[in-house]
């Protein structure tokens, strides 16, 4: 009987994926996405009239956060050394692009970070202007968070 740590029946099991014998570089990830939402809530972000706060000042931090816990997250994702984190807001009439930026100098990549970043900055935008966004039954019939992606991905020799 072959036990599940056997080299023969490496695809009945599963784990992280061994990066010992990587060398390290550095990493970089651009990934964005939108939230589409109402004009008059785009304006009220604008404007600073929200009333949990200002939506986009929470939103970078939550980006932040949720870059440097991703492991915690995505549970066969490595923790890796974050070496620098950007977040970009653009408000556009009908959603606001999030863009966040992710380095390290590591054996694996940064994209699973950078996507973690852009998702979480969108929800905390949701969740603080979900009472603008609501209609009469209480449903968000134009709010939603689209185009998830990663848009660029780097490696370079240190």
């Amino acid at each position: 009987m072959k036990s599940d740590l056997d080299p023969d029946r490496r695809e009945d099991r599963g784990g992280m994926v061994e990066i010992t014998d990587k060398p390290p570089l550095g990493r970089r990830a651009v990934a964005s996405a939108v939230i589409r939402l109402k004009e008059t809530t785009i304006e009220a972000i604008g404007k600073g009239e929200v009333e949990k706060g200002d939506v986009l000042t929470v939103a970078r931090v939550a980006a932040i956060q949720a870059v440097k816990e991703t492991p915690r997250q995505i549970p066969m994702c490595h923790p890796i050394p974050i070496t620098g984190v950007e977040v970009a807001f653009e408000l556009l009439p009908d959603q606001i692009r999030a863009t966040v930026v992710v380095t390290s100098v590591s054996r694996t990549g940064v994209e699973m970070e950078a996507l973690a970043g852009v998702s979480a900055a969108l929800l905390n935008v949701w969740d603080m202007v979900k009472s603008r966004e609501k209609d009469e039954t209480g449903n968000y019939p134009l709010t939603a968070i689209e185009e998830i992606r990663v848009v660029d991905k780097r490696k370079d020799e240190v």
